[in-house]
This record gives C-alpha cells, structure tokens and sequence, in this order.
C-alpha cells in the first residue's frame, strides 16, 4: 500500500522516508504522483492547514495520505512566524536564507535569555473516503545569533538547542529525527497510519 506524503519539499519526503522506514507501506510524494495542485492554506493553526491538505490530497490521490504544518513560534515575537513559516515577510517558497535573515534582524537587540522558540508540527492523516486523525510534536530552543550547520532546511540553521549545544542544522538526520517536532509527530502516528491502513 501507497503512504502519500502531501509535499512538493523534497527535504520533507527525506525525512519522513527515514522516519517510516520500517512500516510495510511505500512513501511516495505529490511529484511522484503527478498530484500539481495546491489547496489554499486558509487554517489559522498548524492543525487546521494540515487537515485542509490531508482532505485535498487525499481526494486527488485516492491514497491514504499524510500532510503536516509546522513552523517556528518565537516568543519574543508573539509566536510569529507561526502559520506564516513558510512565507514569511512575503518570502517566496525557497527563500529559506531570506526568512531566517528577517528573524534575525527582528531579534537583533533582543538579550539571549528572550530567545526562547520552539517548532510545532501537527501531522493529519486521511483516508480517501474521509476519515481524518491527527498527532503532533514539539521541541523547544532559541533562536541563535547567526546561521550555523547545513543539515536540514528552513530555519533549522538558527534553531539551537541548549541540551546538544549545536543548531537544528548542526546535529545528524539521525538525531534530528529523535528530537525534532516532525520526527515526535512522525512517531505518534505510526499506530494511526498502521489503524487506518488496516480499515481501507
């Protein structure tokens, strides 16, 4: 049976690859499916978007499918980027470096100890007659004063994490995976996927 990974981000359909690497289903994504369309992201939370898709992509696919939304709360900032992640200031899709240089520049007088952030991702999985669960994850961090590492994408680079001393876009996809809130959501949804592959 086919998992649909609702995301054009290669880096995304990577991850989810490694993290699901023992389940008796084949992960493939919107691309290798030749799904093009692009549901509008309306939601005003993680969840809300991550449902939308999940519906949408389902539907198109006639797959079983799994669509996230995540992004980064910083609290120095009222918990923006929040929803707008992955466009935020009017970024475009692959401005990564751009997003986080405007985060940096909005923190830059901002003392260390207010730099708490965490990632937030809420997964949903749907089947193509409608039935819909979800699971989510979280880690908590700071945001560094300059880009490091170039593992990862997005914000990972100046997303540090005290207990490891290193950025999300330092440490290996190994233990990105054990920590990161895509790899805790990932996880808690392993026993809904195998429940609702089981019932289609």
């Amino acid at each position: 049976m086919k998992l649909l990974i609702a995301t054009h981000n290669p880096g995304k359909v990577r991850e989810y690859r490694e993290i699901f690497h023992d389940l008796p289903v084949k992960i493939v994504s919107l691309d290798e499916e030749g799904i093009t369309m692009e549901p509008e992201e309306t939601g005003k939370t993680f969840k809300d978007n991550a449902v939308l898709k999940a519906r949408a992509f389902a539907g198109a696919g006639g797959l079983l499918t799994l669509a996230d939304d995540s992004g980064l709360e910083i609290d120095a900032l009222g918990g923006e980027p929040g929803v707008y992640s992955a466009r935020y200031g009017g970024t475009g899709k692959d401005e990564h470096v751009r997003r986080y240089e405007i985060v940096l520049s909005k923190l830059k007088e901002v003392p260390w100890e207010k730099r708490t952030a965490r990632f937030r991702c809420v997964v949903a999985i749907a089947t193509p007659s409608g039935m819909i669960k979800t699971a989510d994850g979280i880690v908590e961090g700071m945001i560094s004063r300059d880009p490091k590492g170039s593992n990862g994408f997005g914000y990972d680079p100046i997303f540090f994490i005290p207990e490891l001393n290193q950025t999300m876009a330092e440490i290996s996809p190994e233990m990105k995976h054990k920590i990161s809130h895509r790899g805790n959501a990932a996880r808690t949804s392993i026993p809904i996927i195998k429940e609702m592959r089981c019932k289609m």
